[in-house]
This record gives C-alpha cells, structure tokens and sequence, in this order.
C-alpha cells in the first residue's frame, strides 16, 4: 500500500497530515453548524410559545439519529455484508434491470462519472476492498457488492430528506391558506352576537338556508351517488367557503364550549395544526415497511415505480371526497330532522360521519400520501443523479411523466386543498382536542389533575375522612384522561369522558 501503484488506495498510515485534519476540520464544522441552527430555531420556538412545533423539530432531530444510525450501521457492517457469498445463479433473478454481459464494466465506469461520485469517499468505495474479491474466490456472488450498498445508503439519506423537506413545504404552505381564513373568523368576531341568543331570535327555515342548498339540495337528497360525485368535484375548487367556515364553527362551539361564544376557532385549528405536524414529519415502522416491500417489487418488465404512484393518488383523492361529504352529510342530517329551526342552523358534530368512527384515521392517510409521494419523487431524482435519466431503472417516458406529473399534482392538492379541509373537518368529530386550551392551560391542567387523582387514590385507600378533592379537580382529572384517551386513539373513552365534561357544563 506504501509504495505500490497509482492505482492502489493509500490509507491513513500513508496520508498527510493535513490533509486529514482538514477534512476531519470541515466534518465537525458542517456537523456543529447543522447542530447550532437546530438548537437556536427551537429556542426560538420556544420563545415564540411555538411548543407544537418545537415538538415537531424534535422529531426532525429523531430522524436525524435514526438517519446517523443506519448509516453508521451500513459502514460497520460493509466487511461484514461483503463476506456474505450467495451462489451465482440466484443473482440472476428479481433484478431492475436486465443484465447484460458487459454489466459490471459499465456499471463501475458509469458510477465514478455520475453526481454523487463528486461527493468525497464517493470514488474510493468503489476503489475496492480487502474482501471485495472474497466471494469470487469461492466462484459465488456478494450477497450486496460494495457499489450497491454505497448506492443503497445514498438513497435512504435522500427519502428521509426528502419527507421531511416535502412534509414542512406541505404543513407550511397548508398553513397559509388555512391563515387566509383569519379574516372570516375576525369578521365572525366583530359582528359581536351570542349563539345562544341567536338561537332564540329568529326563525330559519332549514330548505332555504345557503349552506343547505349549497351542501345538500340538488345532489344528496334525491341520489347518494350525486352526492359522492359532488363532493369529488368540490375538492378542486373552492373545497371551503366562508359560509361552510361560519356554519361548522357555530356548530363547534354549540358542542363543545357553549360557555364560551367568543372562542377563537381558526386560533384552535392552527394549534391543532401545529400540533399534528410532528407526527407528519415523522417515518413511522409501517412507513419504512413500504420502502422495502416497493424495494422487493421494483423488477424489471413490472414498472412497479409507476403503478405506485397511484397509490398516492387514489388516497388523497378519496381522503378530499370523503371530507367533503362529511360537510354534506352534516347538512343532509339537518336537513332530514328539521323543517324550521329557531335561530340560526347548527350542526351537529359526530364520529358517525368519518370512517370506522374515527377522524384521527384521516391524519393517519394524509401521512401516508405524504410520505409516499415524497418517496415516488426522492427516488425519481435519486436514479436521475445515481444513474442518469436513460438509465434502464428510470424506465421509459412513457412511463416517467405520468409520474412526475401525479407527483407535482398531489402535493398541491394536498398542500391547498386536502390539508385545509382536514383542518376544519375533523373538528366535526364528537371530541375536542386538548389544543382547546392554550399551551400554559393545558400544562396547569395536566398538573392539576395529577394532582387530583392522586389525592382521591390516597383517600380512597385511608380509613380517615380527608378532605375529598373538588368537582372542579375531578372534571380536570377526566380532561387529563380524555388527553390520554386522544393520543392512544381510544375513541370509546374520548366519547365518555367528552359526554361526562358537557353534562357537568349543562
């Protein structure tokens, strides 16, 4: 290795100096600035009382580790993996591309001449190994060549990115739109009434209201299939309009905070917002499960990347149908009870419009659409830098433009128009979310009802009489377990202890 050719690699025995230390010298300064940036964006988070999204960047810092981890993993195995011989013949099979005879020349050339082989360490891992020939010397095949597991490092570092970028772009330019809808709720604020004596002031006959005629007459009353063609168009233009913002949202605070008539439902929906956004950005198991069951199917002759994308596709467009027509639904089931209602028309929220009775499930879809249609584009670019746009795996055009076509469209549907409706459908649900309260709210609460059942467990188990906790501490302890209930998806407990709260407010 000292003195042999020009061609033979040179370790660290036989290295400069300084040539070490500067490289060791911008790793740790590209390392501590990616670190720094972190540290101070959630400290401004933090400042700025953002706590749902310093959450979320918590999470980012998860994938992060986990990313750092499989790669250190790839890098600790690679001898390992490459002492793992398989006979010749089961190489033959299941590949993306067909194999040719002069596969392997033109595959090395090839990779020392592309994108990431300007990345430095790119061209010495395909300079070889000790144990690069240690499987030809049993006349078997590697079970991984070292070229194929650079490449498969490469690609699990571009999706996790990917997701993440394309999930922020998503929540952040969703979240404008949805920040649009402040000056309906400003202009609902203004006009300064009290639903409950709005109730009791008029009239309002149910046929001739605008969000009945709008939602439900013409389409749902006579034909359920009209409906759901309905609300599929809906979802392209004009998916929410000001008198469905106004009407979902008296029908919100009718539920679930009569008391409360002023309360600022758009404030409510970006918190929960804000909130959800940490468990977008996040891949979950099933997610990576995906990566590898598409990673077995991607066969040559399948053209298994194209018929995912509609995978996508189909969720999202069934996701916006559905929403829209839970709003349908709300105003068909007004519609079918009431001829004339005193006051204006409310709404009555309920799991019974979502499916299996749960609204959280359409977070549950909306993160899988996320993660892939980012995966559909990351691995697109991934093969066009990898391997260049005519390689074999990158298909045939036919094949391509439909799928960056339905890429690009997904993400702006789901960023302008799916993410708002969930934003203000799934509220219609027959719980609240614990983002009803403001951030240093929900803390107290949490302490509070600690408090309060532990001081009743206590007393239950003593003969003395003590002092029984309050009513106001035990309806805060059930807030607290209808807090736990949420986040474990305990819909049959949400609903008891929510109906508990309201007959305690009544």
């Amino acid at each position: 290795m000292g003195g042999g050719g020009g061609d033979q690699e040179t370790n660290l025995e036989f290295t400069p100096t300084w040539v070490v230390a500067l490289v060791c010298t911008v790793i740790v300064a590209i390392s501590l600035l990616v670190e720094r940036i972190l540290h101070y964006a959630g400290k401004y988070l933090l400042k700025k009382n953002q706590k749902p999204l310093y959450e979320a960047l918590q999470k980012i810092k998860e994938e992060l580790m986990l990313l750092g981890f499989i790669s250190l993993l790839l890098t600790v195995s690679q001898e390992r993996i490459l002492k793992m011989c398989i006979p010749k013949h089961l190489t033959n099979h299941w590949l993306p591309c067909k194999k040719d005879d002069d596969e392997d020349a033109h595959e090395t050339v090839h990779f020392q001449t592309n994108f990431f082989s300007l990345i430095p360490g790119g061209r010495r891992l395909l300079s070889g190994s000790a144990n690069s020939g240690y499987c030809e010397a049993k006349d078997k095949a590697p079970l991984l060549s070292l070229t194929a597991l650079h490449h498969l490092h490469t690609f699990i570092f571009v999706l996790a990115v990917s997701h993440v970028t394309f999930s922020a772009l998503t929540i952040l330019f969703g979240g404008i739109k949805i920040r649009q809808w402040k000056s309906w709720e400003d202009s609902i604020q203004k006009e300064e009434y009290n639903p409950e004596e709005v109730l009791l002031s008029e009239v309002t006959h149910v046929q001739d209201h605008d969000f009945v005629k709008g939602r439900f007459l013409g389409f749902g009353k006579r034909s359920t299939l009209l409906s759901w063609l309905h609300s599929f168009v809906k979802q392209f233009f004009g998916s929410v309009t000001k008198l469905d913002y106004t009407t979902l949202r008296l029908g919100f605070i009718m539920t679930h905070c009569k008391g409360n008539p002023k309360f600022n439902f758009h404030k409510y929906m970006i918190r929960v917002l804000e909130a959800d956004f940490k468990k977008v950005v996040g891949i979950s198991w099933y997610l990576w499960l995906f990566v590898v069951l598409f990673l077995l199917l991607n066969i040559h002759g399948w053209h298994t990347y194209f018929w995912i994308a509609f995978i996508p596709f189909g969720l999202l467009l069934a996701v916006g149908t559905k929403l829209e027509h839970v709003i349908t639904q709300l105003a068909g089931e007004v519609a079918a009870k009431h001829i004339a209602v005193e006051g204006d028309l409310v709404v009555k929220p309920s799991d019974d419009h979502f499916w299996f009775h749960r609204p959280r499930l359409v977070l549950f879809l909306i993160h899988i659409i996320l993660f892939q249609n980012s995966f559909e584009i990351a691995f697109f670019f991934w093969i066009w830098a990898q391997y260049h746009f005519n390689s074999c795996i990158m298909g045939q055009v036919g094949y391509i433009i439909p799928r960056l076509v339905i890429g690009v469209f997904v993400q702006f549907l789901c960023t302008y128009s799916t993410l708002p409706l969930y934003a203000i459908v799934t509220q219609m649900g027959s719980s609240f979310k614990k983002e009803i309260f403001d951030e240093h709210i929900q803390d107290g609460l949490v302490v509070w009802a600690k408090e309060a059942r532990r001081r009743a467990t206590n007393g239950s188990n003593q003969v003395v009489h003590k002092e029984s906790p309050s009513p106001m501490a035990v309806q805060l302890s059930q807030v607290e377990t209808q807090e736990s209930a949420m986040e474990e998806g305990n819909d049959g407990e949400i609903r008891q202890v929510t109906n508990q709260l309201n007959a305690k407010a009544n």
